[in-house]
């Protein structure tokens, strides 16, 4: 199968591609690598059926790569994540994750593509409700400008779909961690707790640490995106979690005695948009794609603490580039 793989440098981008590959699908995997990084691609570099696109998804190039490669199935992970972000600058927020979602399904549609599978958000777009876990048929009612681009591109699925007769699935996502996640974004808590706390440097709990979130891990979340590939799942939307909330505080704990460091978070004022609780009923999923989570918190924080003490040193500018140029220079002949 033909496929196309946006935000595919990525920590969870990157290996729904590695994913992909090893089953011997062709992959055109596009990335302006504003915030994934090559070298999460390195071990798929020699991969003849790997094509790399450097690109906004809004760019020409991009577009153009992107609609010309024929592809089944549209895997669209590309996004601006930061919520804090997406309060200071909604502009730029919409301009990332609904412009570039459109000119990502349009691409979909004038390829002739069968299927668009769409990374949303299972706690941003739901915004805060009585009774948890939440299921598909909540309110949405996002509290952020993050939340309501993700709103915003499931209405243009919708529209698509009716438009173009174009097959859409839209996986709501917990709060996905794992190898790879970068600890210099916003939205890798997860990721950002276990490398501050490797380092002995300090760590910060905006609010006082009630907050809950629904962790899930990198490879039950791909096994998701691979199994909406198919005809299933069809014009839904399908959370993706564990249903299990976990308080920040206790996330932090969790973490430090993993890592074997003192738990002793900063506390700061909380930051507007956050939401109060996350948590996901994912029986849809188990019933349209017969998905269930695997990865239980403590093996997959185990699986991540020990992917940074291997990664430990962050890859310089200069590594990524030459991380790039190999890329692109073994993917120029790639199979198309």
């Amino acid at each position: 199968m033909r496929v196309v793989t946006t935000g595919a440098a990525g920590f969870i981008g990157s290996t729904l591609v590695d994913r992909l590959l090893r089953e011997g699908h062709s992959v055109l995997a596009v990335d302006d690598l504003s915030g994934g990084h090559l070298d999460n691609l390195a071990e798929s570099v020699d991969d003849p059926h790997l094509t790399f696109v450097e690109g906004d998804v809004t760019a020409d190039t991009a577009k153009s790569e992107m609609a010309s490669y024929r592809a089944e199935v549209f895997f669209h992970l590309a996004a601006q994540t930061d919520v804090r972000h997406s309060v200071a600058d909604p502009f730029s927020d919409a301009r990332n994750n609904v412009l570039g979602s459109l000119a990502a399904v349009d691409c979909a549609r004038a390829s002739g593509a069968r299927k668009f599978v769409f990374a949303s958000s299972g706690g941003a777009i739901y915004g805060d409700h009585a009774a948890y876990p939440v299921d598909e048929s909540a309110r949405v009612d996002p509290h952020s400008p993050y939340g309501a681009s993700k709103a915003c591109v499931e209405i243009y699925l919708r529209v698509f779909r009716h438009l173009h007769r174009l097959q859409t699935t839209a996986l709501a996502l917990g709060n996905v961690y794992g190898p790879r996640q970068d600890p210099q974004r916003e939205a890798g808590v997860v990721s950002i707790f276990a490398s501050a706390l490797l380092e002995r440097r300090p760590t910060i709990i905006f609010g006082v640490g009630e907050t809950t979130r629904d962790y899930v891990y990198v490879d039950d979340v791909v096994e998701a995106f691979v199994r909406a590939a198919g005809s299933a799942g069809d014009g839904l939307r399908l959370n993706i979690g564990t249903g299990l909330e976990t308080s920040l505080r206790t996330l932090h704990r969790l973490v430090a005695e993993t890592v074997e460091a003192p738990d002793t978070p900063t506390f700061m004022p909380r930051r507007a948009g956050e939401l109060d609780r996350v948590g996901l009923d994912s029986a849809a999923a188990r019933r349209v794609l017969g998905w269930r989570p695997k990865v239980n918190l403590p093996e997959g924080l185990t699986r991540t603490v020990a992917w940074l003490q291997d990664h430990r040193v962050h890859p310089t500018a200069t590594t990524s580039r030459e991380t790039a140029a190999a890329i692109v220079q073994a993917t120029s002949g790639a199979s198309t």
